[in-house]
């Protein structure tokens, strides 16, 4: 795998936009190491696969998820929670690539917050429909640590809004490579994204995947 085959994606400006006080949009940060990025996230799913959760009320989600790092996010019918444990395989969640680690690191300190070491990486794999509806990140234990959400693959729309559910949220278009973090007075806004429409990405084909960094233990 080279990065000749993402040919302009590489060379995407990594420019800062403010979304609200203490939450930006990096684009680009991401794409140049697109290559990277691919191989981690297949070694990850080789030992803990996409699946398909359910939400608390009994749901299937639109998404498909894995995690890897310290702790994974799980959703079932007995509530949301991290641990420790993927319960689809039964064996510890796979450790965190260097490669999350070294650009999370990177895009929290771009973004103003310093020393960003995450234990727990939530992988989301989108195809054409899926969606995630408005919500807060709020089972992490350390809510003075940001999130660092990265897209890849097919655009998407973000749905960034307040602190309450009933703000209007600000629609966000973000490309492969794009990144958003915020933390702070931003830590817990509402958030999502719009239902992915069909195309073709030359590295992901007809799929998006997120990588969303947390501190949850």
């Amino acid at each position: 795998m080279t990065l000749d085959l993402f040919g302009d994606d590489c060379e995407t400006n990594k420019e800062l936009e403010a979304l609200a006080l203490g939450a930006t949009l990096l684009r680009g940060l991401a794409a140049p190491q697109t290559a990277g990025l691919l191989l981690a996230i297949e070694r990850v799913t080789e030992r803990a696969p996409f699946r398909i959760m359910a939400t608390r009320g009994g749901y299937r989600m639109s998404v498909a998820m894995t995690n890897c790092g310290a702790a994974g996010w799980v959703s079932d019918e007995s509530g949301y929670r991290y641990d420790a444990v993927d319960p689809t395989t039964g064996q510890p969640w796979p450790p965190m690539p260097a490669a999350f680690l070294q650009l999370a690191a990177e895009a929290a300190e771009r973004a103003g917050f310093g020393e960003f070491t995450p234990d727990a990486c939530l992988l989301n794999r989108y195809e054409p429909g899926a969606r995630l509806s408005l919500h807060q990140d709020k089972n992490e234990r350390d809510m003075n640590a940001p999130i660092v959400s990265v897209s890849l693959g097919l655009p998407a729309v973000f749905l960034f809004g307040g602190a309450r559910r009933a703000q209007r949220p600000r629609r966000v278009p973000l490309a492969h490579g794009d990144v958003v973090v915020w933390g702070g007075p931003a830590r817990l806004f509402y958030h999502g994204v719009l239902a992915l429409k069909d195309g073709e990405h030359r590295a992901l084909g007809r799929s998006r995947v997120n990588l969303t960094f947390r501190r949850a233990l």
